[in-house]
Parts: C-alpha cells; sequence; structure tokens
C-alpha cells in the first residue's frame, strides 16, 4: 500500500523584499559588503560583491574649481587621488567651526590626519597615505561622501 498525500504542497516562506531594501540600503550607509537577518526561521542575506583592489576604480572625469586656481583642474586618477573608504560625513577640521586639519597648501607627513569621517555616529580619522602637499580638497566641511568618493589630492 502507498502512502498519498494530500495534494497540498508543503507552504514556501513568501519574501519580505521591504526588508531586503533595507538592508541593502543598511549595505551603503553604513559601508559593509554583507548582512544577514533571519526572522520567523527565514533566513536573508545581502552581500555586495566586491574585488579586492589596490587603486580605486577609475573615476569619470569631473572638474573642480578652486577659489585660489582660476581654471578647472580635471579629476582622473592621480596618483595622489585620496578616495573615501566609506559612507558617512566628511568634516575637514575636528569640530564645528574649528581650523580645518590641513588647507590646500599644507604640507602633511604620512599618518597625519586629513579629516574625518562619520559613519553611524563613530568619527573616522582619514589619514594620509604618504608624505606630500596637499593641492586640492575636493569637498566642502560637512559634505556627505560615498565609498571610493574623491577627497582631495596629495602631491
Amino acid at each position: 500500500m502507498v502512502a498519498r498525500s494530500s495534494g497540498t504542497p508543503p507552504k514556501t516562506p513568501t519574501i519580505d523584499r521591504d526588508a531586503i531594501r533595507d538592508l541593502a540600503r543598511l549595505l551603503d550607509e553604513t559601508g559593509l559588503t554583507e548582512i544577514e537577518l533571519q526572522r520567523d526561521g527565514v533566513l536573508i542575506r545581502v552581500a555586495r560583491n566586491l574585488t579586492a583592489r589596490t587603486q580605486p576604480s577609475p573615476l569619470p572625469v569631473a572638474t573642480v574649481v578652486d577659489a585660489k586656481t582660476p581654471s578647472p583642474i580635471p579629476v582622473e586618477p592621480h596618483p595622489g587621488l585620496i578616495v573615501s573608504p566609506m559612507v558617512g560625513t566628511a568634516y575637514l577640521g575636528p569640530s564645528p567651526g574649528a581650523r580645518p586639519f590641513v588647507d590646500v597648501g599644507s604640507e602633511v607627513k604620512a599618518g597625519e590626519t586629513l579629516m574625518i569621517i562619520e559613519a553611524m555616529k563613530t568619527m573616522n580619522q582619514i589619514p594620509a597615505p604618504r608624505p606630500g602637499t596637499v593641492i586640492q580638497i575636493l569637498i566642502e566641511d560637512g559634505q556627505p561622501v560615498e565609498y571610493s568618493e574623491p577627497l582631495m589630492i596629495i602631491e
């Protein structure tokens, strides 16, 4: 004798598209590459496929006008280009109204703080990767920045 099923297929969990969108937004806001949530026996995993890079991806050509420079300077991948390592809000000084860490023309040493990026209520110091002179500051104080967004150029 063969047992027969009642004809009702097993219940499949529904996909919570809003939860997936919320998790994807959280990835963007925090700069994380992967996040996982388990609720009611359903596991949702959202991941960003990032490859290890030693240099930032090619940037679109843009022009930035500095008040002290009469002609636009193209922002091509420059060997001294400093890009944002995370999503957040960039601050050029240690507190509102304070003198900026660096100005155009400032000589910097490797490891010296260039600016702060606030991400999720945490202040992250952005150090100079090498010594040189700041020739261009590409953002404004208090400006939101994205991952890999150009911040400044050091020569």
